[in-house]
């Protein structure tokens, strides 16, 4: 059984003894942190969103407990129990739940969530990720608790610069990159999404609040010919605490399924799941990925 610390106790904890909350949305980006955190020997205890998590992630904590989207109140009172002031937020929530009948009912949102969230929730405000992650970061911050950087807690998450997997990519292929990437930034500036699907320089589907995966089938049904560019950046001003852009498995197959050959992404500021079997795959399903930065990208376009 994880042992309990009452509140005494976990005052007296120093930084270095504390552990830190991962707060767990969908996918195996949640489980990918936890196992880089046991590498540093750090102590983790986890939050998992109901309908989002991998239960899994229970196994790599100390303490473990559920919550609604809405639990902000509760999410905050354990962090507290169990003497975390760090925490950082992994995986995707499903945004597109809140247009679903009788969400809250399910997802509960607490007093916490209605205090940080009334002007959306009344329609005073907008709901980009923006303005509901800078939310939610103040309500956390407001009791002591910080969220903290991926880059800083698991740097070797982020895929670096390069040619990740498959064939070389076509003249054509830059030129599609290169126009793409340029999309992806204009729409990740407005907080719509990050990924584009592109062809002959033409946008095929933009990812909006259905997702990437759901973007790149979208994609492959209106341009039956194959053959696409799918493009996946940071925002211009990209928080690292985040929404930070991860591919992994899915992405591969979701892009091959659809008739896909390239995927560019982000150097630096992507989170590359399940790196070895990603290679692995991406060369079994004939994508090629590369990782670009700002500066190789405008050599493209020269």
């Amino acid at each position: 059984m994880p042992f309990r610390l009452h509140k005494q106790e976990t005052d007296l904890l120093t930084d270095d003894q504390r552990p830190l909350a991962v707060i767990a949305g969908w996918g195996n980006y949640p489980l990918a942190v936890a196992e880089a955190l046991k590498k540093q020997n750090r102590r983790i205890v986890g939050i998992g969103i109901i309908d989002h998590a991998d239960p899994k992630l229970a196994d790599y904590c100390e303490q473990f407990d559920w919550i609604g989207i809405g639990g902000i109140g509760k999410a905050i009172r354990l962090c507290k129990r169990w003497g975390a002031q760090q925490a950082i937020m992994a995986g995707k929530l499903h945004k597109v739940m809140y247009y679903q009948p009788n969400w809250w009912i399910k997802h509960r949102p607490d007093w916490k969530c209605l205090k940080a969230f009334y002007p959306q929730l009344l329609g005073f405000a907008d709901r980009k990720d923006d303005t509901l992650l800078s939310a939610l970061v103040n309500a956390f911050a407001a009791e002591g608790i910080a969220f903290q950087n991926v880059a800083d807690i698991a740097p070797k998450l982020l895929v670096q610069a390069g040619h990740i997997a498959g064939k070389p990519l076509t003249a054509k292929q830059h030129k599609d990159v290169e126009f793409g990437w340029q999309i992806a930034k204009a729409i990740g500036g407005l907080d719509i999404g990050q990924s584009v699907c592109i062809k002959d320089q033409t946008v095929i589907a933009v990812e909006a609040i259905e997702g990437t995966d759901l973007c790149i089938r979208r994609a492959g049904e209106l341009c039956t010919a194959g053959g696409m560019t799918i493009v996946k950046v940071a925002k211009p001003s990209q928080d690292m605490r985040f929404d930070v852009p991860t591919v992994g498995l899915k992405t591969l197959e979701s892009i091959a399924t659809a008739g896909g050959k390239v995927l560019a992404i982000e150097a630096g500021k992507t989170i590359l799941l399940d790196q070895q079997e990603f290679i692995a795959a991406a060369r079994r399903l004939n994508v090629s990925v590369v990782a670009l930065d700002e500066a190789q990208v405008a050599r493209l376009a020269a």
